[in-house]
């Protein structure tokens, strides 16, 4: 892996892991509801569990999608459409619940965030695009090497977002704001599917 490889690599990670996405948004809205260190096993587990989705992805599902692209499409529009539904529950949500009382939800844990990476249409599209583009044909070593930076890289940039809902719990409180956040966040978040539709278009 030569240096400008490297830097490549490190930049599409840290791009992807701190844009709009499932995971991201999920680790906000828990910030927020429960804090940021009741949301660190939310935050480990997606980004070990995020690891090892690479690792499997480096030693042969990639080379699934290649046999079959249409697998790879169908993965995009699914990924695609879920994303979009997302957004759209954001843009029509009301006030974000602060309710700390019996019953109310709870933080996901560790295990749950790892396995919700492998349901997670941006992470497949991340992990394939990752050895698709910067990583093709390498060894077991180059696949932990990639998985391992890929993880160190999504580590601090997830915890972002926990911290960050964290920090908005009390200005959040007021129901205008709360509204303004999540239609800034649909958007975003429609935004962020671009590169998905552009892939594979232009020169």
């Amino acid at each position: 892996m030569t240096l400008e490889i490297l830097l490549a690599f490190a930049l599409f990670a840290g791009v992807s892991s701190i844009t709009p996405g499932p995971n991201n948004l999920m680790l906000l809205s828990s910030g927020l509801n429960f804090g940021f260190r009741a949301s660190i096993p939310h935050v480990l587990g997606i980004s070990i569990g995020f690891a090892f989705m690479l690792v499997a992805v480096g030693l042969g599902l990639a080379l699934a999608f290649e046999r079959w692209p249409l697998l790879y499409q169908l993965l995009k529009i699914a990924g695609v459409a879920y994303l979009l539904w997302l957004a759209w529950g954001l843009a029509s949500a009301g006030s974000l619940s602060l309710d700390r009382r019996a019953g109310a939800p709870k933080p996901m844990g560790f295990w749950a965030a790892a396995a919700f990476q492998w349901v997670n249409p941006k992470a497949w599209v991340m992990g394939v695009s990752a050895f698709a583009t910067y990583m093709p044909a390498q060894g077991l070593a180059s696949v932990l090497l990639t998985a391992t930076l890929f993880a160190l890289i999504n580590l601090p940039s997830v915890a972002a977002w926990a911290l960050c809902g964290s920090q908005l719990r009390h200005w959040l409180a007021e129901p205008a704001r709360q509204r303004l956040f999540n239609r800034v966040m649909a958007a975003l978040l429609v935004l962020s599917l671009l590169p998905l539709l552009l892939e594979g278009k232009g020169a």
